[in-house]
């Protein structure tokens, strides 16, 4: 358990790869803040489990990713409960899918503030403990799509490209600190946020939903398969590791050879 007596804080962690986070991290003895919307019960029956599995303590926090005082005040409670925010795993995500002639207002500044926008506040408010320890981790979930661009995702497009180059910058501003500054790009994982754009790329491209899972998903990654959330999770892990001190300003492509064609 490399991570015993480290703490962490994952947004967006109540499913997905958000949580397959938090479980890895766990997994290794670290203590968890966990962040996303829900069921009350299965938010507090994940947050047990984490408990259980790490010997340390898990909080849940429900900090909306649109409010910098609430982000702000999330990492304040990770320092003053959990001892720190030693690793910091910016994950949460929306999604909407529309032509830019048809995109609603609304609904780019909503991707924008919560895709993009929350990990600034995050790092932001982290980043002075970090420095103060001589330590940190800053992770971000970015998106094939940091790399290259698919139709009618314009806002999701903007905000994963903007993921890459933050990290850039964080990684060289932060570089004598201890701290490493990176982020991860999955292709197609089968998740809530993929399986819910369906219906939406269903009317866009008039398809049927066998069509959006053959041709439109998996039709970008050459190994015909979605990324399982574990396996992103796995990565994760590896950028916390003090072998991993040097990788910093990285994007990690893990997408089934989808950004090598």
């Amino acid at each position: 358990m490399f991570l015993k007596g480290k703490s962490a804080i994952v947004t967006g962690s109540t499913s997905g790869i958000g949580l397959a986070y938090a479980k890895a991290l766990a997994a290794e003895g670290a203590s968890v803040m966990i962040n996303g919307f829900g069921d009350a019960a299965a938010i507090e029956k994940e947050r047990a489990a984490l408990e259980a599995t790490s010997g340390a303590k898990a909080l849940y926090d429900p900090a909306d990713m649109t409010k910098p005082d609430q982000i702000a005040a999330m990492v304040a409670r990770a320092q003053a409960e959990l001892g720190g925010a030693d690793i910091v795993v910016s994950n949460a995500g929306i999604q909407h899918v529309a032509p830019i002639d048809e995109f609603p207002i609304e609904k780019w500044d909503a991707i924008i503030s919560i895709n993009l926008s929350s990990t600034f506040h995050l790092m932001r408010a982290a980043i002075p403990g970090m420095k103060a320890k001589k330590w940190g981790r800053i992770i971000s979930t970015a998106s094939a799509h940091s790399l290259v661009a698919s139709p009618n995702k314009s806002a999701y497009v903007a905000a994963k490209h903007g993921i890459a180059g933050l990290t850039k910058t964080a990684a060289l501003e932060t570089a004598t600190f201890g701290i490493t500054v990176n982020c991860i790009s999955p292709g197609y994982v089968w998740t809530p946020l993929v399986e819910n754009q369906i219906p939406d790329t269903m009317k866009a491209r008039n398809m049927t939903r066998e069509q959006v899972l053959n041709d439109v998903l998996l039709d970008a990654q050459p190994t015909k398969e979605f990324v399982q959330p574990e396996q992103v999770a796995a990565l994760l892990l590896f950028l916390c590791r003090d072998e991993a001190a040097q990788i910093t300003g990285s994007n990690y492509s893990i997408d089934g050879g989808w950004t090598a064609e």
